[in-house]
């Protein structure tokens, strides 16, 4: 293929099920090539195997891509005037125009045999322990092809391939891999070794990125290449991502999740594709966070694409949540976040925690989780403790707190309340007097009931002057 030609890149996820990360940075990858080389950017939907095909599937795919901000120049709804629908269904015309012309060069016949048939062959070959090749049943006469039949390609050329991967480098398989395979399945609808060749093809696209499990493959796709006598596009073999312990593919039980769980735990599109970005491809240097689609496609090289797989770290993506929201979210946008996260609650409230929620949390799921737990229902409601709470770990009893909590709360009677730090203005030269633990724990747990919250003077912001003021003197009332 030569190297002038305009980058056309595509993603085709079949309708079968979730997309999920791996086939997000399939697409990513893909999209970001294309728009560094200012090509085209396909989202081809190929959705033959209509007995496999998941309803909603497709709008689930679109909507996860457009949620992590790839967005296809041809695509489903988005048809091309040069080579029509995106969609294989749509398209069945094209793939038999393409299988009369092998039949015609004598390259493509109706398979004559039944499944049971083929299965003895199966059968044979094992018991003589040998490879299953289509080939050496493949009749001497060819038949009128009816269409009722599936129709299989004849291999033009038994032979040893060599091909050049843009990751991998040079890879060749023997001619055991070489062999007749269905291309027209009898319900009229092609295969997918078939049908993305011929879509390739028509689409122009000159650069083909996909995962590894494909490169045994290869040697069916190269032998269509040719008996259509077309150029191969570039190829693309992307590493796998690891489970985190980088020894086998990352699975459903390791935390793999379909792209739009990720929005739903409350994680920003652009750290996740950050992230996946990351996995199997080095920008160079040690830059670790990109906030911008655009960052990425700056830097994006086939040559940082590593032919080796990389690990799905959690704690990672976390972190990285958590550094896209500081650097990309206002003081609005971070209350609208954590409201979100505690709809049932009073969102007056929920604005003044969120600061303190911030500094503790990396996704939604996170606030969620820590709510349902009740570490924040001190700030919503009555608060129940044990007496004995309140006793310094250096006083001889809980009674010693009293006379520090009643001055603290005459302190607090004429206190500016409209941030945490002029309330601890207010308190802070009196906790120097008598002692910081002496002062704030009986305070802390005044307010909140727990031994853990955020500091008194936080605790007393969210709270509001009068609740504060109601909660210390009921801490007097109990002593």
């Amino acid at each position: 293929m030569p190297d002038n030609k305009k980058v056309i890149t595509r993603f085709a996820p079949s309708p079968t099920g979730l997309l999920h990360i791996g086939g997000v940075r399939t697409a990513l990858f893909a999209y970001l090539w294309a728009r560094k080389n200012e090509g085209n950017f396909i989202l081809r939907i190929e959705d033959t195997d209509k007995e496999r095909e998941v309803a909603g599937s497709v709008t689930q795919i679109q909507n996860s891509l457009t949620w992590l901000g790839i967005d296809w120049d041809y695509g489903p709804n988005k048809p091309s005037q040069d080579f029509g629908s995106c969609i294989q269904s749509e398209r069945l015309s094209v793939y038999k125009k393409y299988a009369d012309l092998l039949i015609e060069k004598g390259l493509a016949y109706p398979d004559p045999y039944t499944d049971v048939e083929v299965s003895a062959f199966r059968e044979q070959a094992m018991a003589e322990k040998r490879p299953f090749l289509f080939r050496k049943h493949r009749p001497e006469k060819f038949e009128k092809w009816d269409e009722n039949k599936p129709l299989r390609l004849k291999v033009p050329e038994i032979k040893r391939y060599t091909w050049h991967d843009e990751v991998r480098g040079e890879l060749t398989a023997g001619e055991e891999m070489v062999d007749d395979f269905i291309i027209i399945k009898a319900d009229g609808y092609p295969t997918y070794n078939f049908a993305h060749i011929i879509d390739d093809l028509e689409m122009e696209v000159t650069h083909v990125m996909r995962g590894e499990e494909f490169i045994s493959s290869m040697p069916k796709f190269l032998s269509l290449y040719d008996a259509l006598e077309i150029d191969y596009p570039k190829l693309v073999t992307l590493p796998p991502i690891m489970g985190p312990d980088g020894k086998k593919k990352l699975s459903k039980r390791d935390g793999s999740k379909d792209a739009l769980e990720y929005a739903a735990d409350g994680y920003l599109p652009s750290a996740l594709r950050n992230f996946l970005a990351l996995i199997g491809w080095n920008p160079g240097g040690d830059r670790e966070l990109f906030y911008e689609m655009s960052d990425l496609v700056e830097v994006f090289t086939l040559k940082g694409i590593q032919k080796s797989g990389g690990a799905f770290n959690e704690e990672k993506l976390k972190w990285m949540n958590k550094e896209h929201m500081e650097h990309l979210f206002t003081k609005e946008e971070k209350e609208d976040y954590v409201i979100s996260a505690l709809s049932e609650r009073s969102p007056d409230i929920v604005k003044k925690l969120t600061t303190t929620i911030f500094e503790r949390i990396h996704n939604q799921t996170e606030i969620r989780e820590a709510a349902e737990a009740g570490e924040y229902d001190w700030a919503f409601g009555p608060i129940e403790y044990d007496i004995e709470l309140l006793k310094w770990k250096n006083d001889d009893s809980v009674a010693a707190a009293q006379p520090r909590l009643e001055k603290a709360l005459e302190l607090l009677q004429n206190t500016d309340f409209s941030t945490p730090d002029t309330i601890k203005g207010a308190l802070w030269p009196y906790a120097e007097e008598v002692g910081k633990g002496e002062l704030l724990w009986p305070l802390r747990v005044a307010l909140t009931g727990r031994e853990r919250s955020p500091d008194p003077f936080t605790c007393a912001f969210i709270l509001g002057k009068e609740e504060t003021l109601l909660r210390v003197r009921s801490a007097c009332d109990k002593i």
